[in-house]
């Protein structure tokens, strides 16, 4: 017995029985549909399934790849909220406070979209500003995530993006346990990671704009707007005999040469190094 509908079964037809869906053409339909379509077959225990089928030769558009990709990984209970958040995306948000209501963000991006109407209301508020500049990490160590400890290529971007929100060590902490419960023993690769992630942040907080490793000397350059004790970088310099000097041409830069200096000795070196500049910054 086979029904051949429209989509109007995507408003709520229910015919429990069904455990087989067909949809023609997926590539023409939005995100949500597909959702709602998909969700129209499967009861209680009964298994289910739904075919998304294309032409064989169909010359796809991005954002057509990009939501039957979406539907494709998100398939677990309740992952509403991550296709919605996905539909966004592909779709752009248009003017949120505005009476225009359509458009796309692909000049700036999401993220930064976010960002920019976060400020702006801030700054409507009269709140302070947070300081506006990234903090990037370039050390000669391996941090990442192994495919042999986390195949699914999308469970690892997600792991990766989780990564990069670690703000306090008790975020690095229950990341950690997180991550050991789901896949067991944490490789030292993926624990280097979580400790850049966690530098990352303090420098941030120490207006450091990048921590940059070359022919063994480290430099951490300062962002120009960094409010500096300038009488205590004397002591400062003294208090590394001499391994630690101020670079001045271009940016602003302290730059650290250790001479000899251990790989497994180094994140804990420049950790160091970042709280000793944090107590130099105007609080």
């Amino acid at each position: 017995q086979v029904l051949v509908s429209t989509t109007i079964i995507e408003t709520g037809l229910d015919i429990p029985n069904v455990n087989t869906m067909i949809v023609q053409d997926a590539n023409r339909f939005g995100l949500s549909q597909l959702y709602q379509l998909r969700g129209r077959v499967g009861r209680s225990s009964r298994k289910a399934y739904a075919f998304l089928m294309y032409q064989r030769d169909a010359l796809l558009n991005k954002d057509a790849r990009k939501r039957l990709a979406a539907i494709r990984d998100f398939t677990d209970l309740g992952s509403g909220f991550k296709i919605a958040m996905r539909d966004l995306e592909i779709r752009g948000a248009g003017n949120l406070l505005g009476a225009e209501q359509s458009g796309h963000m692909e000049e700036i991006g999401y993220e930064l979209y976010c960002k920019m109407l976060k400020d702006t209301i801030n700054n409507l508020q009269g709140e302070e500003q947070e300081e506006d500049f990234s903090t990037s990490i370039e050390l000669p160590i391996d941090a990442y995530i192994p495919s042999d400890y986390i195949e699914n290529e999308a469970d690892k971007l997600s792991w990766y993006k989780k990564i990069a929100m670690i703000r306090t060590e008790e975020d690095m902490e229950d990341l950690t346990d997180e991550m050991t419960d789901r896949y067991g023993d944490i490789p030292k690769p993926v624990l280097r990671l979580l400790e850049v992630a966690l530098l990352k942040e303090q420098a941030h907080k120490a207006w450091i704009v990048s921590v940059i490793q070359k022919n063994e000397k480290i430099s951490f350059v300062m962002d120009q707007a960094a409010p500096v004790k300038v009488e205590k970088i004397d002591d400062f310099l003294k208090s590394f005999a001499g391994a630690m000097f101020i670079r001045t041409q271009s940016e602003p830069a302290f730059v650290y040469d250790p001479g000899k200096l251990r790989k497994k000795d180094l994140l804990t070196k420049v950790s160091e190094i970042i709280e000793r500049i944090a107590e130099l910054i105007e609080r």
